[in-house]
């Protein structure tokens, strides 16, 4: 017989395994990983195994948040004012906003502060369920923010329970000191290309390479000579794309085999062919076009026809989606863009992990597989979308360890 089980959650209502409902009600864990799932009590626990019950419950792996940008200083609430008032996100950043102003805080923190200022952000995180999630630099837009920022990240990763993955987005936009000037961005994307990417793959602080491709921000040329400056330090493509407007980001992305493609609201049929053809994961991000009062819809059937994957994510940020509610994503996946219960829950698990390179640890209950689960104080997976903007995460493990605990229902 197999050694004792060290934890026995059981009396689920549904377990979801991150693809589909078990048949089964009961979770074994042992050192940490899942050793056992069924119906009842399996015959190896004894006296030292920690019964837990679901009562009811439903049971999920623990969420994958594959898309943020958490590490940053200052906030725009200033901004979401203004363009309530009629402001668009453009015409703010013409005038000194946007990114532009989060950077100007986030030189200004050191890296203690850049820590302290993300650190109750992943606690809200992983109130809402999510054990692993992604992190994008960004908000520095020079070698020494770009390197604190991911610093940071790496400092959280080492502390939190949530485990960390860190994306550099050091061509988020072009900084302040060379807007302006008929070589700015070219001059910006060299010192991205030749001085920052190789000091992040020499210090290992990230393992993916994103860019902003719209007006305003960087060119199909200047991703293309990005991505390639990218793998060949080892870091693999992200891309946001088509959020504003159509402009291929997507399908050169998905050419050059990058591993998602992100908010796609403008992705055309050309997109979704490439996507689908190159297995690359579509990260749609409802949040932030609710908070920019933006109707436009990414093609959702579209994918769903092709068979790309699809993930969702808060796009938490300070000036588009300041949001860790990663389960609102869920309503607004289903209402908003067409989504079935299933598929949501797929997308900021199965799909969401695969979006950050995890399909092998995360994203998944399943034997063999690091116990990190979430139990949900709702009867069935339907209710996750339906019962939203409430409180409903009962229970969270992460390698089989309680990290988060509400009170026991009535």
């Amino acid at each position: 017989m197999d050694a004792p089980l060290d934890l026995l959650l059981e009396g689920a209502a549904e377990i979801f395994d991150g693809e589909g409902i078990l048949d089964a009600d009961t979770i074994g864990v042992r050192d940490g990983k899942i050793a056992w799932v069924g119906r009842g009590a399996p015959a190896n626990i004894d006296a030292d195994t920690r019964r837990v019950s679901a009562k009811g419950a439903l049971v999920t792996p623990g969420l994958v948040e594959c898309h943020t940008h958490l590490v940053f200083a200052g906030d725009r609430a200033d901004e979401y004012a203004s363009r309530a008032a009629g402001a668009g996100y453009l015409e703010i950043a013409a005038a000194g906003g946007g990114i532009a102003k989060t950077m100007r805080a986030t030189r200004r923190a050191t890296l203690d502060q850049l820590c302290a200022l993300a650190l109750p952000r992943l606690d809200r995180l992983l109130d809402f369920g999510v054990t692993t999630a992604e992190i994008k630099s960004g908000y520095g837009l020079s070698v020494e923010a770009e390197l604190k920022m991911l610093r940071a990240i790496r400092q959280l990763d080492a502390t939190h329970p949530i485990d960390l993955v860190a994306t550099f987005l050091g061509a988020h936009s072009v900084p302040p000191e060379l807007r302006g000037t008929t070589t700015g961005r070219a001059d910006y994307l060299d010192i991205v290309i030749n001085e920052m990417l190789p000091a992040v793959a020499a210090q290992g602080l990230a393992e993916f390479c994103d860019i902003f491709v719209e007006q305003g921000a960087f060119t199909l040329a200047d991703a293309e000579r990005l991505f390639k400056a990218g793998l060949k330090h080892g870091l693999r493509p992200k891309i946001h794309a088509e959020q504003l407007t159509c402009n291929h980001g997507a399908a050169l992305a998905a050419r050059m085999g990058a591993i998602s493609a992100d908010h796609l609201e403008h992705l055309d049929e050309a997109g979704v062919e490439a996507l689908a053809e190159a297995g690359t994961v579509a990260v749609l991000l409802p949040g932030a076009s609710v908070f920019l009062g933006d109707d436009q819809r990414p093609p959702t059937a579209a994918l769903r026809a092709a068979g790309v994957p699809i993930a969702l994510s808060t796009d938490c940020n300070p000036g588009t989606c300041m949001t860790e509610n990663i389960l609102l994503m869920l309503t607004l996946g289903m209402s908003r863009l067409g989504m079935r219960p299933i598929e949501v829950l797929q997308a900021v698990t199965m799909n969401a992990a695969a979006a950050i390179g995890r399909s092998d640890s995360a994203g998944r209950l399943m034997v063999g597989r690091a116990a990190d689960i979430v139990v949900f104080d709702v009867p069935s997976h339907r209710h996750l979308p339906y019962h939203f903007a409430v409180p409903c995460v009962w229970r969270v493990f992460k390698g089989g360890e309680l990290v988060r605990s509400q009170a026991a229902r009535a």
